[in-house]
């Protein structure tokens, strides 16, 4: 496995990494020091890395983090606290983060995620938009801890886990599942030991491989048109309307003044409660 060489790196990238591993491309998610949470600095260099990657790098792209998980989300410290009120400009910053996650599903490579440790809240929207997510067993996948979102995760799940399941998900915060009953969901493909991960991608990849770039692009697109025909990218175009829509509501307001007198933490842990996935012990 080798990093991509400066002279070669299109941008001097902080936050996350590219490195080239036989036929795979993989994009490091790379601020392990804040659990890998999507600040704006690093959604802009990830799709400055996503359109580099059209060009260069192997015929398939994958996706992890750097640490001890994949994605801890949205940092919440960039958009957790009360600012002046701007729906049209929230509005706009929501659709431009599910418009960068849209690029890998509209990229002519296969993206494959992989997850282990922690994917929560816009990390799961990533994984979401990939063509294939590998996870770990003991992976734990969900919403946000603090309820001041509108549906901008959800309904992301529902073409893939169903409706009810993706209602149950985002009633309870912070709700979550292990990677095994992610793939019982149908939200991943595949559950692996932690020690197996990124030799699972790896050997997965190399069959992809076998087949020429153009066909593995076409037989993307075709499925994808498939997707969307059953309303894959409408439900993706209403989430954000949503989402600026409720971070105008009293009760969110209040969850948001409250980050900011009391410190993220002490809320975050106010609202922690055991995941739904076993309920023999209410």
């Amino acid at each position: 496995m080798t990093t991509i060489p400066e002279d070669t790196n299109p941008v001097d990238f902080d936050h996350i990494r590219i490195e080239h591993d036989g036929p795979l491309s993989w994009i490091v998610l790379n601020r392990p020091d804040r659990a890998n949470a999507l600040s704006t600095e690093m959604l802009n260099e990830f799709t400055q890395a996503l359109d580099y990657l059209k060009t260069n790098g192997g015929p398939i792209l994958a996706i992890r983090g750097e640490g001890k998980g994949f994605c801890s989300g949205y940092d919440l410290g960039q958009v957790g606290v009360p600012r002046q009120a701007d729906p049209v400009a929230d509005r706009s910053r929501l659709q431009r983060n599910l418009d960068r996650f849209l690029a890998i599903w509209d990229h002519p490579k296969p993206v494959i995620a992989a997850v282990h440790g922690y994917c929560i809240a816009g990390g799961t929207q990533l994984c979401v938009f990939a063509d294939i997510t590998i996870v770990t067993e003991n992976a734990k996948i969900g919403e946000p801890t603090i309820p001041i979102g509108g549906g901008y995760i959800a309904p992301l799940w529902a073409p893939l886990v169903g409706p009810k399941r993706a209602k149950e998900l985002a009633f309870v915060p912070g709700n979550s599942i292990d990677g095994r009953t992610a793939v019982e969901w149908g939200w991943a493909n595949h559950a692996v030991p932690v020690d197996h991960l990124l030799d699972a991608v790896r050997s997965l990849a190399a069959r992809m491989a076998l087949t020429p770039p153009d066909v593995l692009a076409m037989k993307k697109l075709s499925i994808n048109r498939a997707m969307e025909a059953m309303g894959m990218r409408n439900a993706a175009a209403a989430v954000a309307d949503a989402d600026a829509l409720l971070h105008l509501a009293p009760d969110v307001l209040t969850i948001r003044q409250r980050i900011l007198d009391e410190g993220l933490k002490p809320v975050m842990e106010s609202y922690r409660v055991p995941p739904t996935t076993d309920l023999s012990h209410p």
